[in-house]
Order: structure tokens, then C-alpha cells, then sequence
């Protein structure tokens, strides 16, 4: 029986495309660039980039925060300060919230009767005010941001520093729940823990990568964990 659920917070709970494609072209406009799609392409793929470079142990948290910046200015061929960008958009970013369907009400049903702890690889500042603005910090025993303990999703050692500072953890009865393979799901396997990959798209999984647990949406995992401990029985 799962006691302990570690849920990502990006795509998992707050839509976090809707968050980025407003917060950039805030900063975009800020800085006089016409946010039009193929300059919202060039970012995104320079972005995925970079954080696929994280997941890798490639690049740190501050070569992605400027150096997504950086790329797109050189690819655009603008001149400019990117840390004067990235301190814009993540000001932009961290202002309000988007919750993915079901989401707040499935955090509601989960609360009180599993221990919950949020897990996210985002940066501090941008995540503080979006969960202050979403209202779901006291849904969770526990935040832990990467940022913050110094180690990155997938790596064993955020689950390991994360594990460190919760008292009585049974690893049997974790489970990681979140949208990405290579971040979440990956994650867990290494800390040695349960998963369940939360995708909408029905996209296929990736070799490597097991998935214990599917679901379309964060609004289904209670019913999952429901059924797994009627099984238990």
C-alpha cells in the first residue's frame, strides 16, 4: 500500500505551457521582439534543449536559466543582456497560475489521506510564487524544490536528500507521479521507487524508462490508488 506520493508540479498540476507562452511574450514585448511563432519556436527548442542537457548532468541550473536566453538572442540576432531576460520572464512566470483540469480537486481528495510531497526540478523563485498564487502549499507535508537541495530530477540524489528529511519513509510505499520520462519517471526508477507517468497524449514510453503506473490526468490517481489497495487486501 503506497503511503508517500511524490507529485511534480509542471505539467502534472499546473499547466505550465500556458504559464510559458504568456510570461514570454511579456518578456518579449518588454524587450521590443514581436513574440510570433517562429521566434516561440526558436525559444522552445533551444529551451528543451538545455533542460535535456540538466536531465544529462550536461549543463547547471544557471548555464539553463541564461544560456536558453543567450541562444535565442544569437539565433535572432539581437543584442542584449540574457540575464536581464531571464530575470524578466521568470519575474512574469511566477506571477499567477493555470491548473490543469481536475488537478486542484484531485490534490483535495489525495490530502489527509496519503502523505503528500511536491517534487520539482523548476527554479525557487518562479515556483514559490506560483504555488503562494495556486494556494496548494498546504495541501504538501513537504516542498522540495531542486534548486533549493542542490541536486536535479532524474539524479538519485534528489530523491536521496529528499528521502533524508522525512521522517519514518518506507521506500515500498513511494510513488513518483508526473508528465515527464526522462525527469519524473526516470527518477524513480533510480531512487528505487514506484511510478506513475502522467500523459494526456497516450505517448508511447521510451526504452530504459520503466513506468509501474499510466494515467491520462492527475484527477485519476486517486481512483488508481483506490483500486491498488483494494487489490492489496
Amino acid at each position: 500500500m503506497f503511503e508517500c506520493l511524490f507529485i511534480d508540479l509542471d505539467e502534472t498540476i499546473l499547466d505550465f505551457h500556458k504559464a510559458e507562452f504568456v510570461a514570454l511574450g511579456k518578456t518579449l514585448l518588454a524587450f521590443g521582439i514581436e513574440p510570433s511563432e517562429q521566434v516561440r519556436s526558436c525559444y522552445d527548442r533551444i529551451n528543451r534543449a538545455c533542460w535535456s542537457a540538466l536531465e544529462r548532468g550536461e549543463m547547471n541550473r544557471e548555464q539553463v536559466r541564461i544560456g536558453r536566453f543567450a541562444g535565442l538572442l544569437e539565433e535572432l540576432g539581437v543584442c542584449g543582456d540574457p540575464q536581464e531576460y531571464a530575470k524578466c520572464y521568470e519575474t512574469n512566470l511566477s506571477q499567477g497560475h493555470y491548473f490543469l483540469p481536475g488537478a486542484y480537486e484531485a490534490l483535495e481528495a489525495l490530502s489527509g489521506k496519503y502523505r503528500l510531497f511536491l517534487a520539482s526540478n523548476g527554479l525557487a523563485r518562479v515556483q514559490a510564487g506560483r504555488l503562494k498564487s495556486a494556494g496548494i502549499g498546504r495541501f504538501f507535508e513537504r516542498i522540495f524544490i531542486s534548486q533549493e537541495i542542490g541536486a536535479d530530477k532524474p539524479s538519485k540524489e534528489f530523491f536521496d536528500r529528499c528521502f533524508q528529511q522525512i521522517p519514518g519513509l518506507c521506500r515500498e510505499r513511494c510513488m513518483i507521479i508526473g508528465d515527464s520520462l526522462s525527469s519524473d519517471i526516470l527518477g524513480g526508477q533510480n531512487a528505487g521507487i514506484a511510478t506513475c507517468w502522467v500523459n494526456p497524449q497516450s505517448l508511447p514510453g521510451k526504452a530504459g524508462i520503466r513506468v509501474d503506473h499510466e494515467i491520462e490526468s492527475l484527477a485519476q490517481l486517486y481512483p488508481l490508488l483506490e483500486q491498488l489497495r483494494e487489490e492489496m487486501k
